[in-house]
């Protein structure tokens, strides 16, 4: 049994500098399985705002899980609807979710922690909104953190029909050049919740501190 103390590895003054400090969303992007949809709803919970996770929005817009969106349509017309709830969720103006059936009401601009699908980054208008209008963080984590994270859940319309394994190579080799355009990078390996947290809240005040200097480059912050 770990006898860990959970609030051992936070910072609060670095947490309390960045609550004062973050003034868009943070947006996790990265493989699937790589640990988003966890690690963000802690980290929401540690910065005090709402969380959203994009493939659950898109669900509950759709009224169909995501398997069955696969399913019935294909996977260019999940990537449109994934990019429109995205849209809506940065509260990017002029996105309506209801032209591709996604029915749900607009979420206004302002702070919060998103999760997004494995694809969503890789999609060239939803990763350069996503650029322009939100904090990119890309979780990283080695294929074999990836193949045993994946094989908890059976939901995954990508993985079915094949060698997890492959699959998860391939994509992982194909993605990697998008993820990389993300401002900010951090390894999500068998390690504490806490200690990635705080890597990644480190990286984004890094990352807010250097865009308020005067513009020679775009900021990265590398905390793998």
């Amino acid at each position: 049994m770990s006898t860990e103390n959970p609030a051992s590895s936070i910072d609060p003054d670095l947490v309390a500098t960045l609550i004062r400090q973050l003034d868009r969303p943070v947006v996790l992007v990265g493989m699937m399985g790589v640990g988003k949809s966890s690690l963000g709803r802690r980290l929401a919970a540690l910065l005090e705002v709402p969380f959203a996770d994009a493939d659950e929005e898109i669900e509950a817009a759709a009224q169909m899980t995501i398997p069955e969106i696969f399913a019935t349509y294909d996977e260019t017309y999940f990537r449109d609807g994934e990019r429109r709830v995205i849209a809506r969720l940065i509260g990017e103006h002029g996105e309506d979710d209801g032209a591709q059936g996604l029915n749900a009401p607009p979420v206004s601009t302002r702070v919060k922690v998103i999760a997004t699908g494995g694809g969503a980054f890789c999609n060239p208008e939803t990763r350069a909104l996503i650029l322009r209008r939100a904090i990119a963080v890309w979780l990283d984590a080695d294929l074999d953190t990836l193949v045993e994270r994946t094989a908890r859940k059976d939901n995954r319309p990508l993985l079915q029909g094949g060698d997890r394994r492959a699959i998860l190579a391939q994509l992982r080799t194909e993605r990697e050049g998008f993820y990389a355009e993300a401002p900010i990078h951090v390894k999500s390996g068998n390690v504490p919740h806490q200690r990635t947290m705080m890597q990644v809240s480190a990286a984004i005040l890094d990352w807010l501190d250097a865009a308020q200097q005067p513009p020679h480059s775009t900021p990265q912050a590398d905390h793998s």
